[in-house]
């Protein structure tokens, strides 16, 4: 039986940190979820949106809780807007982290029945694919199964499989054994998998291969194309699958011409808050770059007891970023590097919660021309565009490198209006993709 034609469906993606649009361009993120922000969302032109749930930063009882307040609120929405064809994408970690399989559990609670639910875990931007159900990070050029390196180590979100099928187990605790996964392989993905997909029913575990680009635009195609029957798919994903599903044309403005939308060719600020390996790697090279300087918070401070250490670091800082941007120079705002270690993981998750609202203080107090602003990191990204920033939503440019997102605030915004911002997640790119991102936006300057 041929298929009916395709329709577009609309793409929801809920992104457990603020990074997830690292390969699209031109839609809209929404940093709130009310029903009226969603139904901003659900009418905008551009085929996909992202709900910035930030997730990944929460317990697992607050990641459920949100998730859950995010799908009551968008079944609301989808039915005052009246819309009939959408996908769901929970969005999270190319490296396996983050809270599955709560958040497709929720979501499948609230806004199925779905016949199946997917794990495409490559992104081809940072490096990640998926060959034989085992997914791989290259690290100095060599495929590396993700359960050897650092993210599979996680205190939060730690794993011991690379092989999708283990991990579904291992993260279900059994409830889906390995033996019940679904596997597409890359010989099924480039044949053609629309009679697979017909098969599939009552939430089938399905694990997606993929080592380029054109794989998953094969898998999306067919996707859509069986969608289009009636049914019903969610997605569990990184980044390289959206960029299938949405099929967008080239951004307007090239990533290499993108300090045009730099304020005034003023200098702009950058802050870190990364911790991983690589982002430090990419710190020390920004660091070298002539108009830089480092201006470290030394985040173990605030565990003093005597006085308002937050008071005194943030007043400390503040005075060190204005005195640099008056000289025209960019500020680097770094957390301080050691590993610091906790009783649980609550406190850990609390203590990162205060560094970050330190960062976010230091944000508002930044001055108020600057011509760009730089945020490393997903947590802290999140934070900077719902807190620092106070946005309720943000139009994203495009990619300003590979896997790196720009996004620009309203004209309106109280304190910082058209500021371009660069979400930067803290595991993407070389040891230079900081400081190529720097010099991109620094040439107006």
């Amino acid at each position: 039986m041929p298929l009916p034609p395709m329709t577009k469906p609309k793409i929801i993606v809920l992104d457990d940190d603020p990074t997830g649009s690292q390969t699209v361009h031109s839609c809209l993120l929404l940093m709130q979820w009310d029903v009226a922000t969603l139904r901003m969302g659900l009418v905008d032109e551009a085929p996909i949106f992202f709900v910035l749930t930030n997730t990944r930063a929460l317990t697992p009882d607050k990641a459920a809780a949100v998730t859950q307040e995010v799908c009551h609120n968008l079944k609301l929405a989808i039915d005052q807007e009246q819309i009939h064809d959408f996908l769901v994408v929970s969005r999270s970690d190319s490296t396996l982290r983050g809270h599955y399989p709560i958040e497709t559990d929720v979501i499948a609670a609230e806004l199925g029945p779905f016949d199946a639910h997917f794990l495409t875990p490559a992104f081809f931007e940072g490096g990640r694919t998926t060959r034989d159900s085992i997914h791989y990070l290259k690290i100095n050029g060599v495929d590396t199964p993700v359960h050897e390196t650092e993210f599979a180590r996680d205190s939060v979100f730690g794993y011991h499989h690379s092989y999708l099928p283990d991990y579904v187990q291992e993260k279900t605790q059994r409830r889906i054994l390995a033996s019940q996964v679904e596997r597409f392989l890359l010989s099924d993905i480039r044949a053609g998998v629309k009679e697979r997909l017909l098969h599939l029913h009552d939430n089938q575990c399905g694990v997606v291969d993929a080592e380029t680009q054109t794989d998953l635009n094969q898998f999306a195609s067919d996707v859509l194309a069986v969608a289009a029957t009636g049914k019903r798919f969610l997605f569990r994903s990184a980044a390289s699958l959206l960029t299938a599903l949405a099929a967008l044309p080239p951004q307007p403005i090239a990533p290499a011409d993108m300090a045009s939308y730099v304020r005034g060719g003023k200098p702009g600020v950058v802050i870190v808050g990364s911790h991983v390996k690589k982002t430090t790697e990419q710190l020390e090279n920004l660091l070298q770059q002539p108009g830089t300087v480092g201006v470290e918070v030394e985040v173990a401070r605030l565990l003093e007891k005597a006085g308002d250490p937050k008071a005194t670091l943030l007043e400390e800082i503040t005075q060190q970023v204005r005195e640099l941007h008056a000289a025209g120079k960019t500020p680097v705002i770094y957390t301080s590097r050691q590993e610091l270690s906790f009783a649980d993981v609550q406190t850990r998750l609390d203590f990162g919660s205060a560094v970050s609202g330190l960062l976010m203080d230091i944000l508002r107090q930044l001055p108020d021309d600057i011509g760009f602003l730089i945020s490393k990191g997903g947590i802290t990204s999140n934070d900077t565009l719902s807190q620092g920033l106070a946005l309720r939503t943000a139009r994203l440019l495009g990619q300003v490198l590979a896997g790196v997102s720009m996004v620009r605030t309203p004209a309106d915004h109280p304190q910082f209006p058209d500021l371009p911002v660069v979400l930067f997640p803290g595991n993407v790119g070389d040891a230079t993709a900081l400081a190529t991102v720097y010099q991109r936006l620094s040439r107006s300057s």
